[in-house]
């Protein structure tokens, strides 16, 4: 994109910005993180929004901040009490910087988030967009938050049919949001998240847009050409990999058996039901399976397939129930009721969990 385009785009999106920060006055939502609004609450709120609909997050958020309302209280957590209150949520690596982020600023930082982009997006797992929000909706400062919510926003504003996932695209979105923001005729808090928004409601990414009731109805350029659920274009990413395991629900005693998986991989450091690579095909053959690694089960039986998709790979999984006189050594078991309140059990074992809590 030429020098002149960028101008067009900036003043353009100058232009159009009192139409968004009127509407999103009018139109706000009320969320937690919203009111009382604190650098932390903000922060735990984006984190949880990554690649998550708002909906399914308001339960999560309320339970996390009621178990850490403070980052002085998330930092002196222990992990699996963490991991636990994450549960649901999935990509735990982002509890896990959290609460690095948390010990970081209650050793350095007198327990609070820094204030400015510069500082905050030194700290982990804090990348561009987390950075900016923090920064643009606490502190008012010029800086750019984009999200795929954004460049869908401006996609289809500019009519641009580049690849999104392009990070020469990305970096576009935040050049031209931050060339607005400090010309200093619009509240970089507002703006920024009245571009969330937007995004979120009536410029949402499934279904057809609500292009009637959008402040940038007559302005828009895909609108205008007819192309607005045609943008953004978005390549196809690399098909995800399958990979085949057997999970084993091991019972003892009416106590169920889990593995901590290693720090390294998939899932690393939590909690979960013991799984080997591979499908064994039938209860008898789980039966020899069993018997051939030292395990004497009392019985074997089937406890149904099921399937999770990570980012870039698919588990597809064959369950066995086995019941065993004692137990199995390396695991450690625990009762149903601390299974459902004190270990994180991560979503791929989820139908498992179901299944057991129903008596399956």
């Amino acid at each position: 994109m030429g020098e002149t385009q960028r101008n067009d785009r900036r003043r353009a999106l100058l232009i159009a910005a009192p139409r968004l920060t009127a509407w999103f006055a009018a139109n706000r939502r009320a969320f937690p993180w919203r009111e009382s609004r604190t650098p932390y609450k903000v922060l735990v709120s984006e984190t949880m929004l990554q690649q998550t609909r708002i909906e399914a997050v308001l339960k999560y958020y309320e339970r996390f901040m009621k178990a850490f309302p403070t980052l002085r209280a998330l930092a002196g957590a222990p992990e699996d009490l963490v991991m636990k209150h994450w549960e649901g949520l999935g990509y735990y690596s982002r509890a896990r910087n959290l609460k690095k982020c948390a010990e970081i600023c209650a050793e350095h930082h007198d327990g609070k988030l820094p204030e400015t982009y510069a500082e905050l997006i030194r700290l982990p797992g804090l990348g561009p967009y987390s950075a900016g929000a923090v920064a643009s909706l606490c502190h008012d400062e010029a800086v750019p938050a984009v999200d795929g919510n954004v460049l869908r926003v401006l996609a289809r504003f500019f009519g641009d049919a580049r690849d999104v996932r392009l990070p020469e695209v990305r970096k576009e979105a935040e050049d031209v949001i931050r060339a607005v923001l400090e010309d200093g005729l619009v509240s970089p808090s507002l703006f920024n998240e009245a571009l969330m928004e937007l995004g979120e409601t009536l410029c949402a990414p499934k279904g057809k847009p609500q292009c009637e009731c959008c402040p940038w109805e007559k302005i828009c350029r895909a609108h205008a050409e007819g192309r607005e659920e045609k943008l953004p274009y978005r390549s196809a990413g690399a098909a995800r990999a399958v990979e085949e395991k057997t999970v084993w629900i091991f019972i003892c005693g009416g106590r169920i058996a889990l593995e901590k998986r290693p720090n390294t991989g998939m899932l690393r450091g939590l909690y979960g039901f013991p799984m080997t690579e591979g499908t064994v095909p039938d209860a008898e053959t789980a039966d020899t399976v069993l018997r051939d690694r030292g395990i004497a089960p009392l019985r074997v039986l089937p406890f149904g397939i099921a399937k999770h998709v990570f980012t870039h790979k698919e588990w597809h999984m064959t369950g066995y129930l086995a019941e065993t006189e004692k137990p199995v050594p390396g695991f450690s078991y625990v009762t149903a009721g601390e299974l459902a309140n004190s270990y994180a059990l991560p979503s791929a074992f989820r139908a498992y969990r179901d299944r057991l809590a129903a008596g399956r």
